[in-house]
């Protein structure tokens, strides 16, 4: 399994953010994860990208075990928060190498890298720009770049379409699909059209437990809408 999650709890005090999780991602899916803002979602993915750590159960990507191998496992995994945390007054071609660095690459690996990423994310005509400098749009381009610098096998987006205009949206979707190719992906989203372009598979969390679990096709072939199976077991 690509992901495997086991009983996974995190409690803050008396509140517990997520509570007895247990999910697989085989190799290759693209699992949307929906809830209602405070499900646990953000929680469930900085547990797996090891942001955060566990008050009890097991986190396992890509075969190792955030407990016992957490550098390993988040070196097979690329994370974009949903506050895309960038360096603001970095140049994107310098971005793009500094976290290439921060993975151990170098030399002409690194840049021959850093010049795929720059192609594959259409960041081709803001590439000399700043951070800073960016729309949301190609900031967002930029946050998914980092997260592919390093050819990760599995792919952590937390909300990567938040705030885009309509042009941008369907751009992002476009980029992820494409950038998914041959790798497993998790991503939380509010927007229902988009984990039905998207996903294979979703799974929906509300006040921190699995309420469905389901690949889409399911879904369909009972003739259900996924907006409305959303409804009514967030309610």
């Amino acid at each position: 399994m690509s992901i495997l999650v086991s009983q996974l709890t995190k409690e803050y005090g008396q509140q517990k953010a997520i509570d007895s999780l247990s999910f697989e991602i085989r190799p290759g899916e693209i699992v949307g994860f929906l809830g209602p803002n405070g499900a646990g979602k953000s929680t469930t993915m900085k547990l797996l990208t090891g942001y955060l750590t566990p008050t009890g159960g097991q986190a396992v990507v890509n075969g190792h075990d955030l407990a016992t191998a957490a550098m390993e496992a988040r070196r097979a995994t690329g994370y974009l928060p949903e506050h895309n945390p960038l360096y603001l007054d970095m140049y994107v071609r310098e971005f793009l190498l500094f976290v290439g660095k921060l993975y151990g690459m170098k030399g002409k690996t690194l840049h021959n890298r850093v010049e795929e990423m720059v192609q594959l994310c259409g960041l081709g005509i803001e590439q000399h720009k700043k951070l800073g400098q960016l729309s949301k749009g190609y900031r967002q381009r930029a946050g998914l770049a980092q997260a592919l610098i390093h050819d990760p096998a599995v792919l952590i987006l937390d909300e990567p379409t938040t705030g885009l205009d309509p042009n941008q949206l369907t751009e992002i979707r476009t980029l992820i699909k494409t950038t998914a190719a041959n790798k497993t992906v998790l991503f939380s989203t509010h927007i229902m059209q988009e984990v039905e372009a998207l996903c294979d598979r979703v799974i929906i969390i509300n006040r921190g437990q699995i309420v469905a679990d389901s690949p889409l096709a399911t879904l369909r072939q009972r003739g259900e809408s996924l907006e409305e199976v959303f409804r009514v077991l967030t309610a």
